[in-house]
């Protein structure tokens, strides 16, 4: 198993896989929170066309990427604040705009067909050295934010107007986190892929909350998670050539499914449990 790491390319995909994995599910268990499931969805869209954009004018498609998300970042948490009734309208919007300008940049250019897969789908072979440099700088920064923010933002996740009332800088630790948002999907993307970037926030939060107790445990859980899917993943892609994304997500999606099936057989058990001893506490009276 471990002869895979004397390639390269390997060594950049589990080091990329690393980096996201920590990040990724800290990031989606605030976005779960916050009801923001599908706003890691909307801006790997909004990325797409920024990885389009950049193959059309010959630039490091990573970085226009960033640079889309950011901005999509800034119109899904202005628009949110526009439809404050209709928060979902903002996802709705930017998520189609996002997809749509896609679509038409691409047209223009035909012959990075290729390119463009690997960042939809992820692909084991896609992370260069520059790649890796500029996660470790998205991750470093992600560090920095929830070190000296990881209070106000517990605040902020579960009550903006006390967070408001209590001197918290809402509006803007909300932006921040927006941008934050943005630039994990925007470096996930060579890894799981554009379309699937989003289940790597999203499905470690999900398996966490449903048996992790507190807020902090809830993010460990979730990181473990996300470390087990990103290695196990990428070590089945390799060995059964498969694209590493998909592999990774349904590796997810089977650990969330057993989790399930786990807790209801445990809640399953103790409901029995409780029966039996309902039963024989009426007896003991009875007898008496």
């Amino acid at each position: 198993m471990f002869e895979m790491l004397q390639y390269g390319f390997l060594q950049n995909a589990f080091l990329a896989g690393i980096m996201i994995a920590v990040v990724a599910p800290v990031i989606g268990v605030y976005l779960v929170l916050r009801r923001q499931s599908l706003m890691a969805d909307t801006l790997s869209h909004v990325s797409l066309a920024g990885v389009a954009i950049g193959a059309l004018i010959g630039t490091y498609p990573m970085v226009t990427a960033m640079i889309a998300a950011l901005l999509g970042a800034v119109l899904v948490d202005t628009l949110r604040r526009s439809f404050k009734a209709y928060s979902e309208l903002s996802i709705a919007i930017l998520m189609s705009g996002g997809l749509a300008s896609a679509v038409v940049l691409m047209s223009f250019n035909k012959g990075a067909s290729r390119g463009f897969t690997s960042y939809l789908f992820g692909s084991i072979i896609a992370v260069s050295t520059t790649d890796l440099l500029i996660m470790a700088g998205v991750v470093l920064l992600c560090g920095l934010f929830f070190w000296f923010f990881w209070r106000p933002m517990y605040v902020l996740t579960f009550d903006e107007e006390t967070a408001q009332v209590s001197g918290v800088p809402a509006r803007t630790l909300s932006l921040a986190f927006s941008l934050l948002a943005g630039l994990v999907v925007a470096v996930a993307m060579p890894i799981v892929g554009v379309l699937l970037v989003s289940s790597l926030m999203i499905l470690p939060a999900a398996i966490s909350m449903r048996i992790s107790r507190g807020f902090t445990m809830t993010v460990w859980v979730a990181v473990l998670t996300g470390l087990f899917a990103v290695l196990g993943g990428l070590t089945a892609s390799y060995q059964l050539d498969i694209p590493p994304g998909g592999t990774i997500v349904l590796l997810l999606l089977v650990v969330l499914v057993v989790v399930l099936i786990v807790k209801r057989l445990f809640s399953l058990g103790a409901a029995s449990v409780g029966t039996d001893a309902n039963v024989l506490r009426s007896k003991t009276v009875e007898e008496r």
